[in-house]
């Protein structure tokens, strides 16, 4: 199965993702790593635009053709970069779960984005960078994990239940 992951960076995204990862021995690509290792190559001169997500799309669908699971993690903004991810899935004949986490209380996200360490070299996100960003509401069914009212654990544990409960 492909678990598609979206939100705005400091919402807890990366963190649910990769313990849910860990927990499902599954494989965890997240676009933040694979931009930073592309402009780090120094063969970027300009933006990337969607360059981290194709290669994170090609990547997702060698390993979902393989019988492994993909948790994929990503700011997912756009509607466009969505339909994508549903397309890795439906490409590889897989099922797949869209999870969006979303943070309701704006002081509480703010203070988790500027006191995080910053666990990617260059990478670095601030709160007007948040506020400026460019993401479209979901216009499909999807799993809100609101990490204002839930611990990573019980996001975990939702996220497993409901996978469970979709499967039957």
């Amino acid at each position: 199965m492909l678990i598609i992951f979206g939100g705005l960076p400091g919402v807890g995204k990366t963190t649910i993702a990769r313990e849910l990862a860990r927990q499902l021995g599954a494989v965890y690509l997240r676009i933040d790593s694979i931009e930073q290792a592309i402009r780090d190559c120094d063969k970027m001169n300009g933006p990337l635009d969607e360059s981290g997500y194709c290669l994170a799309y090609a990547v997702a669908k060698d390993n979902l053709l393989l019988g492994r699971t993909v948790v994929a993690d990503s700011v997912n903004p756009l509607r466009v970069t969505r339909d994508a991810w549903a397309g890795v899935a439906s490409l590889a004949g897989v099922g797949k779960f869209e999870v969006e986490i979303t943070c309701s209380s704006p002081q509480l996200h703010r203070q988790r984005l500027e006191a995080r360490p910053a666990d990617i070299v260059g990478l670095r996100v601030t709160w007007e960078e948040v506020l400026s960003r460019e993401y479209e509401p979901w216009n499909r069914e999807h799993i809100v994990i609101d990490t204002a009212a839930t611990s990573v654990a019980e996001a975990v544990a939702d996220l497993r239940k409901a996978f469970v409960e979709r499967a039957t």
